[in-house]
């Protein structure tokens, strides 16, 4: 019996003062750290909704470098618009891109395959502007948006068109939670897709197809 408590006192012998001090100075220390982590939140980057893509906002120069591709890239195209529009162009699909979480040159893409870039592009069934836009959706984006519709006026603004086109798409993803199924949305109309969901029927993917080929290509 004796030899029974000998044995358990060596295997589970009395906490030593130093070690006890030790993980003290490691709890506070994990505290401190996840407090100046709450305060002070670090960027690790942004995850984007396209699959497989992670896009770091916090490196440096990013922010140049992306506008500076995105103005090459316009340069290539009969937009219609003036140089320092393009420029200014550049910036607001950044700046558009990155508020609602989606890569930039994703945007671009997706405009190239909408309109080409051609500012005053008009479709068939009447969506207007790069990036095409019907106008009673168009109207009911810039009144959630807090923008002054003025019809034309308004869907030709290249600025607009885009600020309104980018939000638009990100709504779309929110409701459908898959990127495929938003750009057909985009393309179709959300109640036109919805209902080929409800009805289990196959959903075109033609579009999104085309756009990944260019965004593939950029």
């Amino acid at each position: 019996m004796e030899s029974f408590e000998l044995f358990v006192k060596e295997e589970h012998p009395p906490p030593r003062p130093s070690s006890f001090r030790a993980l003290l100075r490691g709890t506070l220390f994990f505290i401190i750290i996840f407090v100046l982590f709450i305060h002070f939140p670090i960027d690790l980057g942004t995850q984007y909704l396209l699959p497989g893509l992670r896009y770091l906002t916090g490196e440096p120069g990013s922010r140049e470098k992306s506008i500076r591709e995105i103005v090459n890239v316009l340069e290539k195209y009969q937009t219609g618009l003036a140089s320092v529009t393009k420029e200014e162009l550049a910036e607001v699909i950044y700046e558009e891109a990155t508020r609602h979480n989606q890569d930039p040159k994703f945007i671009v893409a997706f405009i190239a395959i909408e309109s080409s870039f051609k500012n005053w592009s008009v479709s068939e069934r009447g969506a207007k502007g790069l990036m095409q836009i019907m106008p009673y959706v168009a109207q009911s984006l810039a009144q959630e948006m807090g923008i002054e519709w003025g019809g034309d006026r308004t869907l030709f603004n290249p600025f607009l068109n885009t600020r309104m086109g980018i939000y638009y798409l990100s709504q779309l993803l929110l409701d459908f939670e898959d990127l495929g199924i938003a750009l057909t949305a985009y393309n179709y109309g959300p109640t036109y897709v919805k209902s080929l969901i409800e009805k289990k029927q196959k959903i075109p993917v033609h579009f999104y197809k085309r756009i990944l080929t260019v965004y593939q290509d950029l």
